[in-house]
């Protein structure tokens, strides 16, 4: 009778009123209430997690996987290309591709800490992941997509001073200026995910184990939550402001500048030429924010777990892909420079 009063608490997440909301002794008391009917009833918290991925036939779980495996090969090449280039031809030594090799590092790190695991489920149909595990996946993944909003937003600033206030633009993105503004990119972005973690570590999970996604987040790891999870959900939405919200007010105010000041130029090749140092960026800018606003901000009420895991995956497995190649193709300095390196190779 206890067993089955427990689980009705657990699955309708009020187990013995919020226990993140209570302080002191009385906070104490209930987590070792908790404990008690756990081991009373030969409950145990939850040591793992078993991920479902797509639950479907072998034959196109197999393909899947060959699509993904060769994803996977092209965005470490893509990536790695994007920052031997940047690091080894002086004529990349600028402040725009600077952050372009900073950008390509996050979709390198964001690729090695989720693909891997994500074919090895694919691979068995689903696949167990240690907590200790998930929690270091879901950390590595927020904080690469959290500095990549970070990174984004420099870049349209970088952008906007280069377009806008040409004659000033060297005084004020100096080699130091660059470095430090990627550095603080990667600091408030980790920041912010070690905010992510306290919170969801004072969970408390105590079955189902089953996240019916591709890997660790947030959304999925909520619903498993036995203890209640408003705290939780108070501070995603107020880190929302500065992680998505923010960048995105000063995406949009820095390109409105660009196109205004574009359409000043007189010269429909000065306009032209103006618009393709901005255009790489505003096509990569474009498919992040939108794939990012369609998993997390927008309601997905209306979705279905198949589409809401298709929606992730493009900008976590196929974004890193397209962000060298939309680089590369649309870039002139960066196609020169892999002709100058394999010019030189060949002699």
């Amino acid at each position: 009778m206890i067993k089955d009063a427990y689980f009705s608490c657990c699955s309708e997440k009020n187990l013995y009123d919020p226990l993140l909301s209570t302080s002191g002794e009385e906070k104490t008391v209930k987590i070792q209430l908790l404990f008690f009917l756990m081991s009373e009833n030969n409950l145990t918290a939850v040591t793992e997690f078993f991920l479902l991925g797509f639950q479907i036939n072998q034959g196109l779980r197999h393909s899947l996987f060959s699509i993904f495996l060769v994803v996977y090969c092209g965005t470490i090449c893509g990536n790695l290309l994007i920052l031997i280039l940047v690091s080894i031809s002086k004529t990349l030594h600028t402040p725009m591709y600077f952050f372009i090799s900073q950008l390509s590092i996050c979709d390198l790190l964001l690729t090695i800490d989720l693909v891997p695991n994500l074919l090895h489920v694919l691979l068995n149909n689903g696949g167990t992941i240690t907590f200790i595990g998930c929690m270091t996946q879901f950390c590595f993944f927020s904080a690469e997509e959290t500095s990549e909003c970070f990174l984004l937003t420099v870049m349209s600033y970088d952008r906007y001073l280069a377009i806008c206030n040409p004659l000033h633009y060297a005084s004020i993105m100096t080699s130091s200026c660059c470095v430090i503004l990627a550095a603080m990119c990667w600091f408030f972005a980790f920041s912010v995910v070690f905010i992510d973690i306290i919170f969801t570590t004072q969970l408390i999970f105590c079955g189902p184990n089953i996240i019916d996604h591709l890997f660790c987040d947030m959304v999925p790891l909520l619903e498993l939550a036995c203890s209640d999870t408003f705290i939780v959900h108070l501070g995603i939405y107020l880190l929302s402001i500065p992680v998505i919200f923010i960048p995105t007010a000063i995406i949009v105010q820095s390109y409105t500048y660009i196109v205004l000041a574009i359409l000043r130029i007189p010269s429909i090749t000065g306009r032209h030429k103006a618009f393709s140092t901005c255009s790489s960026h505003l096509i990569v800018v474009s498919i992040f924010y939108w794939t990012m606003f369609s998993v997390y901000v927008v309601p997905t009420k209306g979705l279905t777990l198949t589409m809401s895991k298709v929606l992730s995956l493009l900008y976590t497995v196929f974004t890193p892909l397209v962000n060298p190649i939309i680089y590369s193709l649309r870039n002139k300095d960066i196609t020169k420079a892999v002709q100058k390196v394999v010019y030189q190779r060949v002699i």
